[in-house]
């Protein structure tokens, strides 16, 4: 595991507004954290390449665009092989549909965020899931409202 970057007041504040919208002017970034364009640029630049910031991407409304349905799915295997956890993974890893997957310690082995258009949709993901990988026991748990989703990090 690497290392937390030294990061000082202006940097947490560029990424705060990073997170706010990436695809704001660098110009409007420095005005906003009080800069000019030239050191913010500098500044993004070292945190990139420190790997502080990943990446850049758009957010979409899945609603918008006829993913009406989130699912967790909570998984409870009794296989612990790594061939098993290879081909899970893979499998996990493939699909589309999976936003999110955490392994978790306790009861549950593993959660996955799923995101579809319906419970149609949401058993052909699973019919296919289980085709590809033995599970003990998966639990869907439906979202009835999403009340707060963000990927910003308090910086």
């Amino acid at each position: 595991m690497s290392e937390p970057v030294r990061l000082d007041t202006l940097d947490r504040r560029i990424l705060a507004e990073l997170q706010r919208d990436s695809g704001q002017s660098l110009e409007e970034i420095a005005r906003i954290v009080g800069s000019s364009k030239t050191p913010v640029w500098n500044r993004i630049r070292r945190m990139r390449a420190a790997g502080v910031i990943l990446g850049q991407t758009v957010i979409l409304d899945p609603v918008a665009l006829g993913f009406d349905a989130c699912f967790f799915v909570l998984v409870r295997t009794s296989e612990h092989e790594p061939e098993w956890q290879r081909r899970f993974l893979g499998a996990v890893r493939a699909r589309p549909e999976v936003l999110e997957a955490h392994r978790l310690a306790g009861e549950i082995d593993y959660i996955l965020k799923v995101r579809v258009p319906n419970a149609r949709a949401y058993d052909a993901f699973y019919q296919a899931l289980i085709a590809e990988v033995k599970v003990h026991n998966v639990t869907a748990l439906l979202s009835m409202e999403e009340i707060k989703s963000t990927t910003a990090l308090p910086v």
